[in-house]
């Protein structure tokens, strides 16, 4: 008789191989931009390959081994306690499965549960600074290969990933506070409740007059803004790091490349169990994707912002005190943190 764990492993297998394929989102991905590169900034946002396959394995194992008596009518069973054994067998198995299924879904939780409990202290800080802070600010004059800059490019703690369409059952909405925080087990009055209820009423806030932002809970809601606003000849760029280092000196590369058009959609990762960007659209403001060669030997590509008017930036704003310029005298630039995303008019500027 063939063994029942042979179509299992054969599934396995498959279930492996499928895990290694495209995604959903990145199915999207490529039939709205084709031929066009996905950032590092939201290849790290997709749902993980691997807690793909094993809970597309798990699935599987659940559906096999859900009848413990599957197939009899077509066996002799020998005698009466090779039918006892046989469901004593898929009994275990469908237990097996059911662990593989609860683990699965506690790495989400428990992915959540790191990414709240440890950074969220400083966030809560962080969330009270102006964004830019964050930022080196610089002249768009210092983009010339060659010139030296000391940087600290921080990796984000923030590893929040786009939910799976499972998690998606709640509506992202304070109207469902509660149910968002019961759904992903966070007490009510904790700070990582209160972090929440932060993210979530930030992108239902009004607009301000002349903004128009959005806030994508996941990849295709984000595409779909973007060329909402730009069209379809779009692409997004982030800035990426071979590897963490601590502040040093970066030289600028040869090859800085100063992206087409003055407007964009940036979008900013949000603190959430899942992966939320505030995308809003910028104008008056120019791209560049800068090569950088740490004093150790590190390399970076970096998504520069030059805003080229700043008349109307508060005028005590750190970028001012740092560079010793007054609101709407030069460009003001920084570069994006490594989990923000920026989209711009494919082509790169012919100035």
């Amino acid at each position: 008789m063939e063994s029942p764990l042979l179509p299992v492993l054969a599934f396995l297998c498959l279930a492996m191989t499928r895990s290694h394929a495209v995604l959903p989102s990145q199915v999207y991905w490529n039939s709205i931009l084709p031929n066009t590169p996905m950032p590092k900034a939201i290849r790290d946002v997709l749902w993980p390959d691997a807690l793909f396959f094993w809970l597309t394995a798990g699935v599987a194992l659940k559906y096999i081994f859900y009848n413990p008596n599957q197939g009899e009518e077509n066996h002799s069973f020998s005698s009466p306690n090779e039918r006892v054994t046989r469901e004593r067998l898929y009994t275990l198995e469908q237990r097996q499965c059911h662990l593989l299924l609860v683990t699965a879904m506690l790495l989400l939780r428990i992915n959540f549960i790191l990414q709240c409990h440890l950074p969220f202290c400083t966030t809560m800080l962080l969330l009270r600074i102006n964004p830019h802070v964050l930022a080196i600010f610089f002249f768009e004059k210092d983009l010339l290969p060659g010139t030296k800059m000391n940087f600290h490019f921080i990796k984000s703690s923030n590893k929040a990933t786009f939910s799976p369409q499972s998690e998606h059952q709640i509506i992202f909405s304070s109207k469902n506070l509660l149910d968002i925080l019961n759904h992903f087990s966070v007490k009510p009055g904790s700070l990582e409740a209160q972090i929440i209820k932060n993210t979530i009423e930030r992108c239902e806030a009004p607009a301000i007059k002349g903004e128009e932002k959005y806030c994508a809970t996941s990849l295709e809601s984000m595409i779909d803004f973007s060329i909402s606003k730009m069209g379809k000849q779009v692409q997004a760029i982030s800035t990426e790091v071979e590897k963490e280092t601590q502040k040093q000196e970066y030289t600028v590369g040869v090859g800085v490349e100063k992206m087409a058009g003055d407007e964009s959609v940036v979008c900013h990762k949000q603190n959430y169990p899942y992966a939320v960007f505030y995308c809003h659209v910028t104008q008056n403001t120019t791209a560049y994707m800068d090569p950088l060669v740490g004093a150790d030997g590190t390399t970076a590509k970096g998504v520069a912002v030059c805003h080229i008017d700043a008349s109307e930036w508060n005028p005590k704003h750190l970028a001012f005190q740092v560079l010793k310029v007054k609101p709407g005298t030069v460009p003001i630039c920084h570069f994006l943190p490594q989990d923000h995303i920026i989209w711009v008019s494919k082509g790169i500027s012919a100035e």
